[in-house]
């Protein structure tokens, strides 16, 4: 009889197969995961494996029928959390980590982006759990139940260790340092699996909760002096040219500098831009800096000029902290500060992170008139958005310091034929082809804005600083990419599509533009200068963009950096002016730079640094005073 058991199939082995099957089948189908040689591909092949063997075995200990229910139980949440990635990798390029996952309270808000997300053909990604329900019930010959002793056990888990040993040392060879450097989530996927990763990330968010307990002050000399070191003076050809001026900051939704001064079907994506750009400072070579986040993310650098974290979003994980951002720095001065978005207030945790960067007042959902007829997709068009908030504008005490945030040009980009200005593209992409009509509308929506600010007797007293938030075509996209700009979207073309716009209208000031390799966390230092205030004594990593000997240099929250020569990505090293990879020395010159910048970033936020700031200079007080 013990025979005949041995010779039937186990539910446990058949569940393990399934499931490290098609996760494998997911890794080649669903995500872009770069193979450069076999070992990868072994890797790849073998990593699911260990935890799959581990988590099921567990079913080893129990009796037959609490085995089943929990090979069933666990092969639905672990097809559950391999799905949850491919819908998340849709988009976002990324994979789900444990602070993403605090940020359900955004779901209700998706909408129609989740929709566009699914398939009805991802039923396949439960194939398996179905197959194993099946079996169960009708219980074929092929396959029985038996009893597992000590030594059984211990075999499988030895199997299972071994497995796991085998597969990060191969890891190890490929990538040194694979756990000790990990802004790039892909990379941890293919070498380690995306079950393993996710434990790993659980580690990570428990040492970063521990972060803040044990932090203290000293940690903050070593980040002062290299932020000290790298200071630039303000330029004194700009320094207080808008002091005193409202400032009227707006961040466009997911869009990319590509579109400026181009063309779709013949007529231009950016009329209104490509005509403010001649009368202001446009920067070409301004890059975006965001992580998982995306607008808080934006939003977090420009208000503090530090990075954003590589895991959520910092406006979730860590709206609790001290921050010195812009709008607490101008309330000193005497402004009144203000953010305008006619979303939820508690989008993205806004409603709480705008407590800790200072600002007096935001008007959200129920400060506006918000219809059926002036909403589409996410929420209210642009046009009413604006033209509404001139309202708001005018009943602010002066001078102020706004904030707009833009909603239309968002996935799934929709919009109907009443506010189609330009005809979609033609492609195999949908979302690239309803891009460019919705940045069209975006700009109609500023070119009314504008005209509105001078109708209203407030454009000559601001400054208007428009810069776009992130990217809004992602890598999913590249083929139709690549016809749209007639070019292969190489892994250096796509760290350059990481650029977006920024223009910064000075009244008074002729038009410039000015290619200096720049970022969001520039943007800080720069507003605080334009309006007469030195940042010397502040945490920044950022420079004013106006600086004379300003370095071209701007890091990516994935750990790639941008040259006046280079861009390093991928751990490869291309030459700029080719585009095709060069001698990896090129870049090594900036690699520690790089890596400071973040990792100080980090422990800043991670242990809520700036929380001891005041205690080695004076006061707090005295540091938010600056400039006076």
């Amino acid at each position: 009889m013990n025979t005949q058991k041995w010779s039937k199939a186990s539910i446990v082995a058949i569940a393990i197969i399934l499931l490290w099957l098609k996760t494998y089948i997911a890794y080649k189908t669903s995500f872009d995961i770069k193979i450069e040689n076999w070992r990868q591909e072994i890797i790849l092949f073998i990593n699911p494996l260990s935890f799959l063997m581990f988590i099921l075995g567990i079913s080893l200990f129990l009796k037959e029928k609490s085995q089943k229910r929990y090979i069933l139980i666990t092969s639905f949440i672990v097809s559950a959390i391999l799905f949850a990635n491919v819908v998340f990798y849709r988009f976002f390029n990324d994979f789900l980590t444990i602070p993403v996952l605090f940020q359900t309270s955004n779901m209700s808000d998706l909408g129609s982006s989740v929709t566009e997300l699914i398939n009805f053909s991802d039923l396949l990604y439960f194939v398996d759990f179905i197959i194993l329900a099946v079996l169960i019930k009708v219980k074929p010959a092929f396959m029985g139940y038996r009893e597992y002793s000590k030594v059984d056990r211990r075999a499988f888990f030895l199997v299972a260790i071994a497995i796991a040993f085998f597969n990060l040392g191969m890891a190890e060879t490929e990538r040194p340092q694979l756990l000790t450097r990990t802004f790039d989530r892909e990379m941890l996927v293919k070498n380690i699996g995306t079950y393993n990763y996710h434990l790993y990330d659980a580690f990570l968010q428990s040492k970063s909760s521990a972060q803040r307990a044990m932090a203290d002050g000293s940690e903050l000399a070593d980040i002062d002096n290299y932020v000290r070191a790298n200071y630039l003076p303000p330029n004194e050809d700009m320094f207080g040219v808008a002091k005193g001026k409202n400032v009227i900051l707006i961040s466009m939704e997911s869009t990319q500098s590509f579109v400026i001064n181009q063309t779709v079907n013949g007529q231009e994506i950016t009329p209104f831009l490509n005509d403010f750009i001649k009368d202001s400072y446009y920067f070409d070579n301004f890059y975006h800096q965001t992580g998982q986040g995306k607008t808080s993310d934006s939003e977090f650098l420009v208000e503090n000029s530090l990075y954003p974290l590589s895991r959520g979003a910092v406006f979730f994980t860590h709206s609790g902290n001290e921050y010195t951002a812009t709008p607490e720095i101008l309330n000193d001065k005497g402004y009144f500060t203000a953010s305008l978005h006619a979303n939820n207030k508690s989008f993205w945790n806004r409603d709480i992170m705008y407590q800790s960067l200072g600002y007096q007042r935001f008007y959200s959902l129920p400060d506006y008139d918000v219809n059926e007829e002036n909403s589409v997709g996410w929420g209210m068009k642009d046009v009413d958005f604006f033209q509404q908030s001139v309202e708001h504008l005018k009943a602010m005490p002066k001078p102020f310091y706004a904030k707009f945030i833009t909603l239309t040009n968002h996935f799934p980009f929709e919009l109907g034929e009443e506010d189609s200005f330009i005809e979609p593209y033609t492609s195999n992409s949908k979302t690239l082809n309803n891009y460019f009509p919705t940045v069209r509308y975006t700009d109609e929506a500023l070119k009314l804005f504008v005209q509105k600010l001078k109708d209203e007797g407030l454009y000559d007293d601001s400054i208007i600083i428009i810069y776009g938030d992130h990217y809004g075509i992602s890598e999913n996209h590249n083929k139709a990419m690549g016809e749209y700009l007639g070019k292969e979207i190489t892994p250096f073309e796509s760290t350059q599509l990481q650029r977006v716009p920024l223009i910064i209208h000075v009244p008074g000031q002729k038009g410039k533009t000015i290619s200096t390799v720049s970022g969001q966390i520039d943007l800080k230092p720069t507003i605080l200068h334009l309006l007469g205030m030195d940042t010397k004594n502040n945490i920044d990593f950022g420079s004013d963009l106006f600086s004379k000997n300003r370095l071209d240099f701007a890091v990516l929250r994935d750990g790639s950096f941008i040259t006046k020569d280079h861009v390093f990505t991928r751990e490869t090293c291309y030459d700029k002016a080719t585009g095709e990879p060069t001698d990896r020395a090129a870049c090594e010159p900036y690699f520690e730079n790089a890596k400071n910048e973040l990792e100080f970033s980090d422990k800043i936020i991670y242990g809520d640094l700036l929380r001891f700031y005041g205690e080695s200079n004076d006061s707090k007080e005295s540091f938010q005073k600056t400039g006076e």
